[in-house]
C-alpha cells in the first residue's frame, strides 16, 4: 500500500512521456511493451532518441523497441545497442581474462554491481552500459592485484580530483582505480575495491565487510569471475543507490540494479532483511527498493518494504527532496551542498547513527588520516566534515 504523499510523488515525478518511455527501458518485464510502443508513437522517434542518450539509455531503450518493432525500427537504434554491447563485452572480457590469472594464484574475484549483474544475472551487454568496472577482493589480496594488473599494462590512476590515486591511498579509503586502452574500444577504467561501499556518508561498522562478501560468493559460469550471493548482491546494490541519493549519475541506470537481481534471482528475504537490519541501513535500503518496486514494477514483496520502511514523517521529507531535485537527466545539477548534507542525514536510521557517522571513533579517524597525536583529533574532525559534504563534486 502506498499513502497520499507517496502517490502524489509517484503522480509528479515522471515529467512526461518521453521521461516514462526511458523509465521504461530500465525496466526487463515485457507486459510493459504495449505502454512502450504507444509512448514511443506518442513522442516520435527523434525525442525519444534524444532523452535515451541524455540518460545513456539507447542501448536499453533500443534492445526494447527491437523486441516491439523488430525490422520496421530505425538503425540508429541497432547500431546504439551493438555498440555498447561491443564496449562493455570487451570491458568483460578483459576482466575474464584477469580472473583466470589471479585464479592460478587461488585470488577470488568478484565483479560488482552492474558488471556483475551483466556477466553472471542479467546477460546482455548492450543493456549494461557502464563507464567503468569494479572488482573486490580480500583485503590481504590487495597488494598482490594491483601488481598484477600493472603488469597487465594497467596504470594507477584517479578520476576524483581530490584523491592522489595511489597504492597507499586505496589502501586506506577502500579502492584504487586503474586504466588500460583496449584497441577499438578506448580507455578502460576499472576500479580494485576491497571495501564494498566505500561511500564517505556510511559509517564504518555499517559497511558490509568484504572478505565475507568474497568468501560467500559464487561461481558464474563459463569464467573464474565471482559474484555476491543474491542476498549480499541486492545489499550491496542497494547501499550503492543510496550512495548515489538514487538519482545522481548515473541517474535512472542506478535502479536496473535492484530490478534485474530482484526480478532474476531468488531472494531470500528474511536474510536480506536480517542483513540491513544488522547493518542499520533499513531507511536507504527501503528507497533503493521502494523506487524500483513503485516505477518499474520491480516485484519486491510488500512485507519487505513495510519491514524495512522508515517513519512516515522520514519518508515524506525524503519524497520531497528527490521531487526537488529530480530523478531524471542526471547531468543536471541536483543537490546544493548543505542539500546534499540535509538529503544524506535524513538516511540514518536514527540520530545516533547519524552523529556516530559524522563522528567516528578514534582509531577509525587515526587510521583513515593518517596521524597520531590525539591532539589533533579536533582537527581532522573538521577535515571529516569537509570530507562529508564540501569535497563532493557534481552534485
Amino acid at each position: 500500500m502506498t499513502s497520499d504523499f507517496e502517490n502524489q510523488f509517484l503522480a509528479k515525478v515522471v515529467p512526461g512521456p518521453a521521461e516514462r518511455l526511458v523509465l521504461l527501458a530500465c525496466s526487463s518485464d515485457s507486459g510493459t511493451n504495449t505502454e512502450i510502443k504507444a509512448l514511443y508513437e506518442q513522442v516520435g522517434d527523434e525525442v525519444a532518441w534524444q532523452v535515451a542518450k541524455q540518460h545513456e539509455l539507447e542501448g536499453n531503450l533500443g534492445h526494447r523497441l527491437i523486441d516491439i518493432l523488430g525490422e520496421q525500427v530505425p538503425l540508429r537504434w541497432r547500431a546504439a545497442h551493438e555498440t555498447v554491447g561491443n564496449r562493455i563485452g570487451a570491458y568483460l572480457n578483459e576482466v575474464d581474462r584477469m580472473a583466470a590469472r589471479l585464479a592460478q594464484q587461488d585470488i577470488p574475484l568478484v565483479a560488482l554491481k552492474n558488471a556483475g549483474i551483466a556477466r553472471g544475472v542479467y546477460q546482455c551487454a548492450g543493456c549494461s552500459p557502464m563507464g567503468d568496472v569494479d572488482l573486490l577482493v580480500r583485503r590481504a589480496d590487495y597488494r598482490r592485484v594491483h601488481a598484477i594488473l600493472l603488469e597487465e599494462g594497467f596504470t594507477c590512476d584517479s578520476r576524483n580530483v581530490t584523491e592522489e590515486g595511489t597504492l597507499e591511498e586505496g589502501e586506506v579509503t577502500g579502492g584504487t582505480e586503474y586504466h588500460k586502452e583496449i584497441p577499438d574500444v578506448g580507455t578502460f577504467w576499472l576500479e580494485l575495491q576491497w571495501r564494498p561501499v566505500s561511500g564517505r556518508w556510511l559509517r564504518p561498522d555499517q559497511e558490509p565487510n568484504g572478505d565475507e562478501l568474497v568468501s560467500r560468493s559464487v561461481p558464474i559460469e563459463g569464467t573464474h569471475l565471482r559474484l555476491l550471493n543474491p542476498e549480499d548482491n541486492l545489499l550491496q546494490v542497494c547501499l550503492h543507490t543510496a550512495k548515489h541519493t538514487y538519482l545522481r549519475a548515473p541517474g535512472l541506470r542506478l535502479h536496473t540494479d535492484v530490478e534485474r537481481i530482484v526480478r532474476q534471482l531468488q531472494i531470500d528475504w528474511e536474510a536480506f532483511l536480517a542483513k540491513a537490519k544488522a547493518l542499520q541501513v533499513r531507511t536507504s535500503t527501503y528507497f533503493s527498493l521502494w523506487l524500483p518496486a513503485r516505477l518499474l514494477n520491480t516485484p519486491v514483496p510488500d512485507a519487505v518494504l513495510s519491514e524495512l520502511a522508515p517513519s512516515r514523517r522520514k519518508r515524506k521529507a525524503i519524497l520531497k527532496r528527490l521531487q526537488r531535485a529530480g530523478l531524471f537527466y542526471p547531468a543536471r545539477p541536483k543537490f546544493s551542498n548543505i542539500a546534499y548534507i540535509r538529503f544524506n542525514s535524513l538516511l540514518y536510521d536514527s540520530s545516533n547513527g547519524l552523529v556516530r557517522a559524522i563522528f567516528p571513533d578514534t582509531e577509525w579517524m587515526k587510521k583513515r588520516y593518517g596521524f597520531r597525536s590525539a591532539l589533533l583529533l579536533p582537527y581532522y574532525h573538521v577535515r571529516r566534515i569537509a570530507d562529508l559534504g564540501l569535497r563532493r563534486v557534481g552534485i
